[in-house]
């Protein structure tokens, strides 16, 4: 039986996912240390992103399937 593996482009889209998190709780800790008057702001926009990314990646790659299996049909006739 063959593996399923990810395809490139959802490692790829993981993988930016992962950076962009990370780099927004990096930024809210090094406010918070610093005593940024804003780091409230930061830490409320850092948990939106927390919920807000993955959906949007989930999102772009339900469309992309949607649009790559749309192609394949076309081609079929």
């Amino acid at each position: 039986m063959k593996e399923s593996r990810p395809s490139r482009g959802k490692r790829v889209l993981a993988v930016a996912g992962i950076v962009l998190l990370a780099g927004m709780y990096v930024a809210t800790l090094v406010c918070a240390l610093l005593d940024v008057e804003n780091y409230r702001n930061l830490l409320g926009a850092s948990i939106y992103a927390t919920i807000v990314v993955p959906v949007l990646i989930w999102a772009y790659m339900f469309i992309y399937r949607l649009v790559k299996k749309g192609d394949k049909t076309e081609d079929k006739v």
